[in-house]
C-alpha cells in the first residue's frame, strides 16, 4: 500500500526524534520533518496553514477553536510543557521574590496569547492575588521590536494591553518603565548574565515544585495539531500520528532513565530523572487526556478568564475523543 506523505513542523525534541527521523515506521504514513524556530512554525501556520501537522501553541489553539475555527484539530500529544514561574523576570533592584508587589504594576508581554503568559498570569493572579485589571499591560518584542499577536484576541473588561511596537521589553524593563517582564524566552540582558536583569522568583525551582505539589499542574505549552482537510480525507491518520509520537516518547525516556551509562551531556542528568520519577511517576511527560485532566482544565479557566478564550471550552471540542478513549501500546 502506497503511503501519504504529510509535512510536520516541530522542534527537534529528543522525545520526536525517533519519530521525525524515520525510525519508527507510522502506518500508512511518511513524514517531511520541517525544523524551525517556534515562532515562525506559529506565525506561518495560523496565517497559511503551510503544512498539514504541526507543532502550536497550546493557546493559539484555544483561541482559534472558541472563535469558531475548526479548520485544525489537536491531538493529546504535547511536545513541549515548562513550569512559567521562571518566566518572569525584572530588575535585580525590582521586587525579587514579592511577586504580590507586582499589583498595580506595569508588565510587559511579547504576546497576551503566548501559553507561557496565560499560565504566568494565572499563578500570579490566583496564587498571589495579583489582579490582570489593575495591571497595566504593555505588549511589544521580548528583545526585537515588531512583534505582533498572533492571533485576533478582545481583552476582558477592566483589562488593557497597550503595543509598544517600535521597542523592546528588554529596554523597557532596564530604563525602568516596566515592573516585570514575562516571556518565554528570557530577555537579553538575564541571558548576558549581567546581573541587572533577575528572575522573580529567585528559588524557582522550588516555587515550581511547591505550585505542582499542591495544584497538580504541569503545564502544556504546545500541542501536536492537524489540518481537519487531513483528518476528514483519511480519519485513520490521527491514531497513527498518535501511536509513532507515543513511541518516540517512550524511547527517550528509555534513554533519559537508563542507569548504565549518562546518554546526555549533564551531568547528574540520570539523577535528576530518577527525581522526577519520584514526583511525576514513571511516565515522566504523558500525553493523553486523563493524565492531563487537571492541567487542561486549569488552562482554559486562565484562557477565557483573561479573554485569550471568547467562551469556555470542553476537553472534549479540543480532541478527537476516540483517539485518547482508545489508544493503548
Amino acid at each position: 500500500m502506497s503511503r501519504i506523505r504529510l509535512t510536520l513542523a516541530i522542534g527537534d525534541y529528543d522525545h520526536v526524534r525517533d519519530l521525525v527521523e524515520g525510525d519508527i515506521a507510522l502506518e500508512g504514513l511518511e513524514l517531511n520533518w520541517l525544523r524551525l524556530p517556534v515562532e515562525e512554525t506559529f506565525f506561518r501556520f495560523v496565517r497559511g496553514r503551510e503544512w498539514e501537522v504541526t507543532e502550536l501553541s497550546l493557546a493559539k489553539y484555544c483561541s482559534l477553536r472558541a472563535a469558531g475555527d475548526e479548520s485544525v484539530i489537536a491531538l493529546p500529544v504535547f511536545p513541549s510543557r515548562s513550569f512559567r514561574h521562571s518566566a518572569i523576570f525584572v530588575r535585580a533592584d525590582g521586587p525579587v521574590d514579592d511577586p504580590r508587589a507586582l499589583a498595580r504594576g506595569r508588565i510587559g508581554i511579547p504576546e497576551w496569547t503566548q501559553t507561557a503568559t496565560v499560565y504566568a498570569r494565572g499563578v500570579l493572579q490566583h496564587e498571589y492575588g495579583v489582579d490582570q485589571r489593575a495591571v497595566s499591560w504593555v505588549q511589544a518584542g521580548t528583545n526585537e521590536p515588531g512583534r505582533v499577536e498572533g492571533v485576533n484576541f478582545d481583552p476582558p473588561d477592566g483589562v488593557t494591553v497597550i503595543g509598544e511596537p517600535d521597542r523592546t521589553l528588554n529596554e523597557m524593563l532596564l530604563a525602568g518603565e516596566l515592573d516585570a517582564v514575562i516571556a518565554a524566552h528570557p530577555p537579553d540582558d538575564f541571558k548576558r548574565g549581567t546581573g541587572r536583569v533577575v528572575r522573580l522568583f529567585s528559588a524557582t525551582a522550588a516555587a515550581e515544585e511547591s505550585y505542582y505539589s499542591h495544584t497538580g499542574v504541569c503545564p502544556i505549552m504546545h500541542v501536536v495539531a492537524l489540518r481537519a482537510d487531513v483528518l476528514e480525507r483519511w480519519p485513520w491518520t490521527a491514531m497513527s500520528l498518535t501511536k509513532g509520537f507515543e513511541l518516540a516518547k517512550r524511547r527517550s525516556l528509555e534513554r533519559a532513565l537508563d542507569p548504565n551509562a549518562p546518554r546526555y551531556p549533564v551531568p547528574w542528568s540520570f539523577a535528576n530523572a530518577q527525581r522526577a520519577v519520584a514526583q511525576f511517576g514513571p511516565d515522566l511527560w504523558p500525553y493523553g487526556l486523563d493524565a492531563n485532566r487537571v492541567t487542561l482544565e486549569t488552562f482554559l479557566e486562565f484562557a477565557v478568564e483573561q479573554g485569550v478564550c471568547s467562551r469556555r471550552l470542553t476537553l472534549d471540542e479540543l480532541f478527537p475523543v476516540d483517539v485518547d478513549r482508545t489508544f493503548k501500546i
